[in-house]
């Protein structure tokens, strides 16, 4: 039988214990978790009676490692929220050992209950007393007072240079038990490989992934910290283009966003805007000249409306700037490739065709708001998530578990083990209602007619894209 997935919710804790099912009378088999492709946990029922065709009611359990895995005289302590004025009047102040959050939460009858995941939040007991360490920069409650009010990042921020031995060497010599890694699917990856060293050395230290994305390319999560911030800052960048067309004969406007394999930022900002006619997206092929093509449509808006405003990510239609340049791929310091100027590549591209091909002059107005995208302070939205992601984090460290990544699945805070949100990179999938959505509100062609691939083979050829990008350094 085919099983789905659920994960543990992210809330206190009463006690630290083994794995245990979301219902009493579920007995599960739990799995070493290390980074690796998953394998199902199957949960049955002990009582035959309440089972139709099978025993196998597809509960999965994608349990986080904890550090009496690898320490098992780990000693444990009370919860200090115990003592806390500010949950004496919660209700339930611990996450009892039973609560999971479901990775799917629209099933059919019948089918599976599907995978779930380690509800975050605190628990009645933890592995620590707290976390002491020689850190070079010390952040006490007033240092970190107002950083949510800064933009950019207050502990800086490089590629590559990641060396498992040397981190691990560092993190043993300070005698560091907690290390939180906030960043994106690099950064994860990394943060999985530190852990595989913390436990294979059978160090007394939790490893605790932070999503920080405004790319939004994360998987399992609803959301990565940053892109709210994003697609609304995107949407000044948007209006300015929009009113700047407006303002001109036959203006074409054409706005850059952030997106290297995933067109979220672009396709969110789109949809907000409701001035965009045309998006385009790493995961969304396009072509430029013939019958469907952009110029076509760009034509067409420019004779229907006066002017026309074009959203594109950076990681969209790099083959075409690629082959019209003859460059060679180029990698950064962290494995990714070195994208070319797409939005002047396409700006040049429509401008020549106008000109010389129709005989037909436009304005075209470009702008590229990614350092202004970057630099702004989170929004109040990406403030709370934030505050949320930070507790559920210490709550899963100060509880035991380790290598973990936090965040919101469908709305409620999971752990999530980190060779689950590695395996591959959240993209924008063509066949689902959201981009449908998109096309119906810009009416832009798809750029895929019937003689060309089906959209499911579309879908796959991308994540098989996706998944064949390796990360050479972290």
């Amino acid at each position: 039988m085919e099983l789905s997935v659920s994960f543990f919710a992210a809330r206190p804790h009463s006690c630290v214990l083994p794995v245990v099912p979301a219902r009493p009378d579920l007995k599960l088999r739990r799995r070493p978790l290390t980074l690796r492709r998953r394998s199902a946990i199957r949960a049955q029922v002990s009582d035959p009676s309440r089972c139709r065709e099978t025993d196998d009611d597809g509960f999965v359990l994608e349990d986080v490692p904890h550090l009496t895995n690898f320490i098992p005289d780990l000693p444990s302590y009370p919860n200090p929220l115990h003592k806390s004025q500010a949950y004496a009047i919660v209700k339930q102040t611990f996450v009892s050992p039973e609560d999971v959050v479901a990775e799917k939460i629209v099933v059919r009858k019948d089918s599976p209950r599907g995978v779930h995941f380690r509800r975050a939040g605190p628990r009645e007991k933890g592995g620590y007393r707290g976390f002491y360490s020689k850190n070079t920069s010390q952040l006490t409650p007033k240092v970190v007072n107002d950083i949510h009010k800064r933009g950019g990042t207050f502990l800086r921020t490089s590629r590559g240079g990641h060396d498992t031995q040397k981190i691990v060497d560092n993190i043993q010599d300070r005698g560091i038990n907690q290390v939180y890694i906030i960043g994106g699917d690099g950064t994860q990856k990394g943060a999985a490989l530190i852990y595989q060293e913390v436990e294979k050395r059978g160090l007394q230290v939790a490893v605790a992934g932070i999503p920080k994305t405004i790319d939004n390319d994360i998987a399992v999560i609803d959301k990565s910290f940053g892109f709210d911030t994003a697609v609304e800052e995107a949407q000044r960048a948007i209006n300015a283009a929009h009113v700047e067309v407006e303002s001109v004969e036959n203006g074409v406007g054409v706005v850059k966003l952030m997106g290297r394999y995933s067109g979220f930022i672009a396709m969110f900002a789109t949809l907000a805007s409701r001035d965009v006619d045309c998006c385009l997206i790493p995961e969304s092929p396009f072509y430029l000249e013939g019958k469907g093509g952009l110029f076509e449509f760009v034509e067409q808006r420019l004779k229907e409306n006066g002017h026309v405003v074009i959203v594109l990510a950076e990681g969209a239609g790099q083959e075409y700037v690629a082959q019209s340049m003859h460059t060679v791929d180029g990698r950064d310091a962290s494995g990714n490739r070195l994208l070319l100027d797409v939005g002047l590549w396409l700006s040049q591209q429509i401008k020549d065709h106008f000109t010389k091909v129709q005989k037909m002059a436009i304005n075209m107005k470009y702008i590229d708001p990614t350092y202004m995208i970057r630099a702004i302070p989170s929004n109040a939205s990406d403030n709370i998530y934030c505050t949320l992601l930070a507790q559920s984090a210490v709550h899963g460290a100060m509880a035991g578990y380790t290598g973990f990544t936090v965040g919101p699945v469908n709305s409620r805070h999971a752990h999530i083990p980190i060779s689950r949100v590695t395996e591959t990179q959240n993209i924008v999938k063509l066949t689902d209602r959201m981009w449908a959505r998109l096309l119906a509100s810009t009416n832009q062609p798809s750029f895929l007619n019937s003689d060309e691939v089906m959209l499911g083979k579309v879908d796959r050829a991308i994540i098989e894209q996706i998944n064949n990008r390796k990360i050479t350094s972290i």
